[in-house]
């Protein structure tokens, strides 16, 4: 039995594992601040969006799907180009086996090869697990924002934190779309 975990781009028919991982955070928990879990179609079309510009990248072990990453635009202005959020969830009962580590480190390599420099990730407070691990990786937190999400009759803070991953020259190298990339192709 392989136990290598393999890291891949994602494509449209790995949609239905996907959301079986999200849907539970959706469902029970102020992870994502999201109420409804979408429809396999809306995912599928989140999965197609992302791809057109940036990686979404998935976990696997033998042919199951242990969590995925991926980056999004930070802000919809052309001066924010090298700015991305990034996102990951890892299935539930794979919490702390490495497989988080391994995405988000594939992740920033992709980043970085696109000429990204800087990451941020939105993470609903508190949530020590994902503090901790944004900040085991490098991120700092560099925002508090309070009671701003209200789920399961609660209201939550909002914090994001920042990863510098790119130097910040003057006349900075365009970012490269991921479809531009050749690697981790699914």
């Amino acid at each position: 039995m392989n136990t290598e975990i393999a890291i891949r781009m994602a494509n449209e028919s790995d949609a239905e594992q996907l959301l079986g991982i999200y849907a539970p955070y959706v469902r029970e928990t102020a992870i994502t601040f999201e109420y409804t879990v979408p429809t396999l179609d809306e995912f599928k079309k989140r999965i197609n969006k992302i791809l057109t510009k940036y990686p979404f990248l998935v976990a696997l072990q033998e042919a199951e799907i242990l969590g995925y990453a991926y980056a999004s635009e930070f802000k919809n202005r052309a001066a924010y180009d090298w700015a991305v959020e990034t996102t990951i969830y890892v299935r539930q009962d794979k919490g702390q086996s490495g497989v988080g580590k391994k995405l988000y480190h594939a992740l920033e390599v992709v980043l970085k090869r696109q000429n990204i420099c800087n990451l941020y990730a939105c993470i609903a407070y508190p949530n020590p697990g994902s503090i901790g691990f944004h900040e085991h990786l490098g991120y700092q937190t560099i925002g508090h924002f309070s009671k701003c999400g209200y789920k399961f009759e609660t209201w939550y803070d909002m914090i994001w934190m920042e990863k510098i991953i790119g130097e910040h020259g003057a006349n900075p190298k365009p970012v490269i779309p991921i479809n531009a990339l050749d690697q981790l192709k699914g």
